[in-house]
Order: C-alpha cells, then structure tokens, then sequence
C-alpha cells in the first residue's frame, strides 16, 4: 500500500481531463461542486457544467435529458441524495430506458465522520444494485476513481458509482486500466478469500498480513464492480480457499456482501462470513472510532476469517 489520496480529487482530475478529451460530456451538481470535487471540470469547461442548486431530483430530470440528447452525463452529489432523495427519478427518467447518466456520489459509508447518521450513505449500493440496468461500482481507490471514471464514460449505459470523503491508502497500480464488471486478485492466497470494495480492500491486505503472521494464506479480491458481480473470479478464488469474507463500508444487507452470497449459494458451498454495517444507522464520531465501533477494521476482517476458516474445517 502505498500513499493516502482521496477518491473525489482524482474524480475530479479525470472530469477536467475528460472536458478536453470528449465534447459530449456534461456534468451536474447540486450545489456541492467543492465537495464532489466536479468544481475541477466547471473550471475548465464552464459551458457544459450545470449547477442546479439544492433541487438533486432535478438534477436527475436535467441529466436525463441530455443523454437523451445524446451526452454523456455525469451527475453529482452526496450519495444520500444521490441514492435517497433522487431513486425516482433515477428509476423511471435513467434506468428504465437505459440512458447514459452516470451519477456519481462521494461522502459514502461510516468514515463521512462528523456529518452523522443523515449523511452516512449505508444502503446506497443495495438501493441502485435493486434497479434493473444499472452498474454499480466502488472503486478501491483513487486511482481506480480516477480509471474507472474514465470507463464509465466510455460505457454506454446508467452507471452508479460511489466515493468516500477521507483520504485511504492507494492499493492499486497508477494508471491501471479499469474493466467494468472484473474483479482483480490483489494478493494470492490459499486458505481463505477476502473480498472488499472500496476502502475496504486496504483493510483486506491489512488483514492478509496480520493472519500471514499465524501461518494463515489469504487471498484478497479487490471487487469493485458489485453489478455485474465477477462471478468466475470470485468463485474461482472460493473453490481454491474453500472459505470467504466479504468486506464493505455499507450495510451487510444488499450489498456486496449479499451479491457474494447469492453467487456461493447459487454455485458453491463454502462458509461464508460479512464485514459491514448490520441493520443500523451510523452516527456522528470521528471516522477512525467510527470504524471500530461498527466492526469495520482489519482485525475485524482478521477475526471474520478465522471464523470463516473455523466452520469450513
């Protein structure tokens, strides 16, 4: 692992890049271009860059209809605004005639800190993986923010991708080209399979090397597509290590802790054991603290493998 970077700037710096590279991209905010960092194409692009103010289901409605036009469109704020407040409109106007709006939310998951429960998107990916059309990825890092921004434009279809707001460590190689719907094996291992997206994945490899300590061989999966779920790898790693271990900064309860389970279930029997989120709502704290208090910390992975491991044998 390497150094802490943000998601958000490096979604920024591919907007701004995209803004020179193709004239059909457009992006929207709703009055958090600082924040979602898509302030960085507004600099350079003014003309196709729409602030809409504090009106997210507008924003949606405005997004439509320019892909509709033919653009390709970004659109962006919170993810529980993007997820909550707009799911409507992101049903009927994008994904029900699969139009090409990729709405992309940063300040996801238990670490948003501070902002509290009201702003601690936990069930974002569940409520966008449910919708018939949409992809949904969580990049592992700013890196992958940055290259899979860059795919995600050049794909034709409703995307959702979601972003935290503190800097993590960097897990995957600069500049990297990014696959929609491929997993990749970040760590090769033979007794157990540890599966995370997002941040999540440095805490994976965190934990490969506290159970390498104990003679335990995890293989960590960076999944950051969650629809469509890369089944050949996932269950290729599985039938290897005979366990797994999901890890998510989201709620257990359809995310991809639960894609992993209905792909095992449907195809392999193998332990099983979630990292994330279980049927609660965060709450304000520092995002360190907030971590731990929710279960979502390397150790916590650690301990979910041994677990796993354990019910195999």
């Amino acid at each position: 692992m390497s150094e802490k970077l943000a998601q958000r700037n490096y979604y920024g710096k591919a907007l701004a890049e995209l803004a020179s590279e193709r004239d059909d991209v457009v992006v929207l905010d709703a009055d958090l271009a600082g924040s979602t960092k898509t302030s960085d194409f507004q600099k350079v692009c003014p003309e196709r860059f729409v602030e809409v103010g504090i009106a997210e289901q507008n924003m949606i409605g405005i997004a439509a209809g320019l892909a509709a036009s033919g653009k390709v469109a970004f659109a962006s704020t919170f993810g529980v605004f993007a997820t909550g407040r707009c799911w409507e409109q992101i049903r009927l106007a994008v994904a029900y005639p699969r139009l090409n709006v990729k709405v992309v939310a940063t300040h996801c998951g238990i670490s948003v800190g501070e902002d509290g429960a009201s702003h601690q998107a936990l069930e974002d990916m569940a409520v966008m993986r449910a919708l018939p059309n949409m992809t949904v990825i969580s990049p592992a890092d700013a890196y992958e923010a940055y290259s899979a921004t860059k795919a995600i434009a050049d794909y034709d279809g409703p995307v959702y991708m979601r972003m935290g707001r503190a800097e993590f460590p960097t897990v995957t190689e600069q500049g990297a080209p990014f696959t929609i719907g491929k997993a990749t094996v970040l760590r090769e291992g033979s007794d157990v399979t540890l599966v995370g997206c997002g941040q999540m994945v440095s805490f994976c490899l965190e934990a490969a090397d506290m159970l390498s300590s104990e003679g335990v061989s995890a293989e960590v999966v960076n999944m950051s597509t969650i629809k469509p779920l890369d089944t050949e790898t996932l269950l290729a790693s599985v039938s290897k290590t005979g366990c797994c271990v999901t890890a998510e900064e989201h709620s257990i309860i359809g995310g991809l802790g639960s894609a992993v389970a209905e792909a095992l279930s449907e195809s392999l029997c193998a332990p099983l054991e979630r990292i994330g989120t279980r049927d609660t709502f965060g709450e304000s704290g520092k995002p360190d603290e907030l971590m731990e208090k929710y279960g979502l910390t390397s150790a916590d992975i650690a301990e979910a493998a041994r677990k796993s491991i354990s019910r195999r044998s």
